[in-house]
């Protein structure tokens, strides 16, 4: 079964590979510093995420007892779990952020008509 779990994982290694090719490449029309920040916040949620469910699996690939594996011998990763929440969390925050500011950089702060 091991060999199923390191195939997931290159997998996922691949992909988070491509999304960051694929991000890095994109243009982005920010005129503010924090825009940029924003951003490069959100393109590392994003990538991050990837790396980090491969990890996952590579974690899962280098247990070896049957059973009671996640119990026994996985709790010295049981913080590695947070990972993958704290990525997609800086990736979700970051898209808000990024979505509700204005194109020139300040937030519109007009009254709705």
């Amino acid at each position: 079964m091991r060999i199923v779990e390191v195939a997931i994982a290159t997998v996922f290694v691949l992909l988070g590979l491509r999304s960051l090719w694929r991000w890095t490449r994109r243009p982005f029309d920010g005129t503010d510093v924090s825009d940029h920040a924003l951003y490069a916040l959100f393109v590392t949620g994003r990538v991050g995420l990837w790396f980090a469910v491969a990890g996952l699996f590579a974690i899962y690939a280098s247990v070896d007892l049957r059973g009671r594996a996640w119990v026994d011998e996985v709790e010295p990763y049981r913080w590695y779990l947070i990972v993958p929440l704290v990525l997609a969390a800086i990736q979700l925050l970051a898209g808000w952020f990024l979505g509700r500011r204005s194109p020139s950089g300040e937030r519109d702060v007009s009254p709705p008509p």
